[in-house]
């Protein structure tokens, strides 16, 4: 027979349990099942070809997952319930000579793994369950790795050299044509010194601020660090240690100031060492050579002398205070302030934060036992500071271009300040060497010319200009005046004044009533919104003094006193045709007619001014007092770049450009920036053209005639504000638009508030207006930067708008109170000692409560002392909250935005 035929089967025999099994089955009339029955068939054969049978149910099982996997655990279970009738098991019940001590091959021996995983004899779930034996073992592997790794490490890193952490490079500034400039930047402001000549004030003043248990601990604070990595693994920002060891050794890094995890374990580490292996005086020492205290300043030394003008070994009590704070950031905390980099770091904002922490330095250190409460009572004001800057490199103009061009990089690029403190940066700018000499020699002939401090000391005294000149093309800022010298006067005149503009805003005003019409005044407000009448520059306005101001529904404006505002004109001059004072807008441009400009804003709506103001180029954050009808005068306070690059947007036909002071910036030979100008339409070109045709008319035959050049097109305006307070000529060809200021203001920059000065009697001029100085300095200036240019004409405007009140409603003239009669009266020109009143503060606020209660001009007087011939703007805010108060506040300037 065929050893491929199954054999039949084969009686069962064998065992003690098999007979037992036999004998019941006898006595019960049953017989077991033949193997065919129970469809479980045999896995293996004995030599003798008899079939064995399965020992248990278990072994059965995993004999018929082995023999037959589609079998399936049912089948399994079946063969197993018939194992004592088949054959083929490895242990059956029967004695030696049965079935189930046959040799038939059984199931594989377990065999033992390292890691029991995943598990076996488990399954589902269970199999993939790891064991409480490999949950600890791999616990105590991984702490046991990290360990190592740990220990390796910290026997790899190194204490920090502090010679080595001084080593830095400059950072070179290269002028438009691409010709180095001044070389600048790097750490090269350090003089390291011991720790002996360190004084005790200072290292009291640091660990009463920063580390009040640095003289005990370890070098590293675990609760900081844990602080730290909690927060960095929310997502947060990472955050540097928090005692004066590790500050050191962040200072120490400068070839890794990345912020990395890998980076904060590797300061970790070397902290830890730090703290192991130093002494207390060698890391106090190190520290304090190694922190940067703004100014340039590297090290306590350099610091000491560029704060105080002192060595360190000199400092007292309250100067080291002072220094102490400024090492919680020198950009927010150096009382010159630094809005090149920050807007928000303004003088006053900066001297606030450094007087908290002045004054809370010290009382710590009392409360520290390390200064007397005596001494601490006699010091009451912040020390006095001496100038910021002191190297003769950046004397002159070249101070305040390395700052602007600074405070671009930091603004607009990924670079950050401490990444430029390192050095190493080639910043190209777009600053022309020339027209900076030009517009510094016509302020400088001005001033020669005009101002005699010996004669006139009352009048002549602090008397600063500010300029900008920018490219209307592409926003590149060509030239700036930013002071007398950035080693004398700190603050950059060109960038940051807070002087308000007066009628050199007026243009925007007109710009939104032909861009966006005004409302009807016969419909509901949200109908009067939506359906606008553009208006022509022929359209006829009030040019009335002490107008009654209308809203759009031709309900007289009322503050929130409820007092009518009365708006007035320069020297109280109506304009226009008698008996209402019928003027068209473009002749109220030439003459600067306050009254019409003022209704004119109100009819077109404040926001819509502001919105057109923004889009030429201002930044919302140097716009005041918008919801006021003085807002559409001029009020507000802009920097003399941002004026210029908005008047550009004029001159380019409507197409804005953000001014910008950097083309590029490389880095170890790869360029890591460059600019690109992205226009922005402003204005359709008929809106910017008829603006630009209006401005002309100022220049030929209005305020501005002492600004025409030679053979060339000019368009511009004057500007004068209340209180004769400052001046303002703004215009522009088609290829160069430019801005110049002049006020008063005590240039004594530590002073906490420095209010503006009238100029009466300035330059032995009964006032100073934009048509004066500020005219004079810009015609000079813009005859040398265009010799030898083409003469370029301005694009033909093209009539706009429709001719609006063509029929001029009556005028509005009050009847006259007691009260009234004297609030309206005209003051006597004041004389050097006087001064022209100002509203109340009380009768100012704004009707919305959205305009802080200040002098604004808001009375029932209208506001405008005496002004300018070109309709001097009505009173400014004062200097208590209002932005754009006193001369640093940053509003408007260059950065007063983070713009270029």
């Amino acid at each position: 027979m065929s050893e491929h035929r199954r054999k039949p089967s084969q009686p069962q025999g064998g065992g003690r349990a098999a007979a037992r099994r036999g004998q019941t089955g006898s006595s019960s009339g049953r017989r077991a099942a033949p193997r065919s029955a129970t469809g479980s068939p045999s896995d293996s054969y004995d030599s003798g070809g008899e079939e064995r049978p399965f020992g248990s149910r278990a072994e059965a099982r995993r004999a018929a997952q082995r023999s037959s996997p589609s079998g399936g655990r049912r089948r399994a279970a079946d063969g197993a319930g018939q194992g004592g009738h088949g054959g083929g098991g490895r242990r059956g019940p029967g004695g030696p000579n049965g079935p189930g001590r046959g040799r038939g091959r059984g199931p594989e021996p377990y065999k033992k793994q390292i890691i029991d995983y995943p598990r076996a004899g488990k399954y589902g779930w269970a199999r993939w369950m790891p064991s409480w034996k490999l949950v600890t073992g791999t616990f105590i592997g991984f702490c046991g790795s990290l360990m190592v790794v740990a220990g390796v490490a910290y026997a790899m890193v190194g204490v920090p050299d502090v010679a080595a952490a001084a080593k830095a490079q400059n950072n070179v500034y290269y002028w438009a044509n691409n010709k180095p400039m001044v070389s600048t930047g790097g750490e090269t402001n350090r003089q390291n010194i011991k720790y002996e000549q360190i004084p005790k004030e200072m290292r009291y003043a640091v660990m009463s601020a920063e580390n009040k248990k640095f003289e005990t601990d370890k070098g590293i604070d675990p609760v900081g660090i844990g602080r730290a990595l909690f927060n960095m693994a929310k997502g947060g920002e990472t955050q540097g240690g928090s005692t004066i060891t590790q500050q050191y050794v962040k200072n120490a890094m400068l070839n890794d100031q990345s912020q990395t995890v890998s980076r904060k374990f590797k300061e970790l580490l070397v902290s830890i060492k730090v703290g192991r292996e130093e002494p207390k005086e060698e890391v106090m020492a190190g520290y304090l050579n190694t922190a940067y205290y703004g100014r340039t300043s590297y090290g306590l030394q350099a610091a000491a002398r560029s704060y105080f003008g002192k060595d360190a070994t000199e400092l007292n009590a309250s100067q080291c205070a002072l220094l102490a704070a400024v090492l919680k950031g020198a950009t927010y905390y150096d009382p010159a302030g630094a809005t090149a980099i920050d807007p928000g770091a303004t003088q006053e904002a900066n001297t606030r934060r450094a007087t908290e922490r002045w004054d809370w330095i010290l009382d710590e250190m009392v409360k520290d036992g390390h200064l007397s409460a005596t001494k601490r009572a006699t010091y009451k004001e912040l020390p006095k500071l001496q100038n910021p800057r002191s190297s003769s490199e950046l004397g002159g103009q070249i101070g305040y271009l390395v700052d602007l061009a600074k405070g671009y990089v930091i603004n607009n690029t990924d670079i950050t300040e401490e990444q430029l403190r390192q050095g190493g940066y080639e910043i190209h700018t777009t600053f022309d060497k020339k027209k900076v000499a030009d517009l510094e020699k016509a302020v400088k002939k001005v001033r020669k010319e005009n101002l005699d401090v010996k004669r006139r000391p009352k009048t002549d005294t602090h008397v600063q200009f500010g300029g900008a000149s920018v490219d209307p093309k592409d926003g590149a800022i060509v030239a700036i005046y930013g002071g007398e010298s950035a080693t004398k006067h700190f603050t950059n005149n060109a960038d940051e004044t807070g002087a308000a503009v007066g009628s050199t805003f007026k243009p925007f005003v007109l710009a939104a009533a032909m861009q966006d019409g005004k409302r009807d005044p016969d419909l509901g407000e949200s109908q009067a919104q939506d359906e606008r009448t553009k208006v022509s520059p022929d359209s006829f306005y009030s040019g009335e003094n002490k107008l009654k101001i209308e809203t759009y529904d031709g309900s007289i404006w009322k503050d929130d006193k409820g007092k009518e505002w009365l708006q007035t004109n320069d020297d109280d001059e109506s304009y226009g045709t008698p008996p209402n004072y019928r003027i068209d807008l473009r002749e109220a441009m030439r003459v600067s007619a306050n009254s019409a400009f003022v209704q004119l804003g109100m009819d077109v709506g404040l926001d819509k001014v502001k919105k057109a103001a923004e889009n030429a180029g201002l930044r919302p954050n140097s716009l005041t007092g918008t919801t006021f009808p003085s807002f559409s005068i001029g009020i507000s306070d802009p920097s003399a770049i941002r004026m210029a690059g908005s008047y550009a947007t004029f001159a380019t036909s409507g197409e804005q450009n953000d001014p910008f002071s950097v083309t590029d910036v490389e880095h170890e030979g790869a360029t890591v920036f460059k600019h690109k100008s992205r226009p922005q339409p402003a204005f359709t070109e008929k809106v910017a053209n008829n603006v630009t045709d209006v401005l002309k008319t100022v220049v030929e035959d209005g305020t501005g005639t002492s600004a025409q050049l030679n053979g060339r097109e000019v368009a511009g305006k004057t500007g004068t504000t209340d209180g004769n307070k400052s001046a303002w000529f703004v215009g522009y060809t088609p290829q160069l638009s430019t801005a110049v200021s002049m006020y008063r203001m005590d240039d004594d920059e530590t002073k906490k508030s420095r209010p503006f000065l009238e100029m009466y009697g300035t330059g032995g001029q009964v006032t100073i207006h934009g048509a004066s100085f500020p005219a004079e300095v810009w015609h000079d200036y813009m005859e040398q930067a265009l010799k030898g240019e083409p003469s370029e004409d301005f694009p033909e405007a093209e009539p706009i708008g429709e001719v609006v009140n063509d029929i001029p409603t009556p005028s509005f003239t009050p009847s006259p109170t007691e009260s009234e009669e004297e609030q309206t009266e005209p003051s006597a020109e004041p004389s050097e000692t006087e001064t022209s009143p100002s509203p109340s503060t009380s009768e100012t606020c704004g009707p919305l409560g959205n305009f802080p209660c200040e002098d604004t001009g808001g009375t029932e007087t209208g506001g405008a002392e005496t002004g300018g011939t070109d309709g001097g703007v009505s009173s400014s805010p004062t200097n208590s909250e209002e932005p754009g108060n006193t001369r640093g506040n940053g509003n408007g300037g260059f950065f007063g935005g983070s713009s270029g």
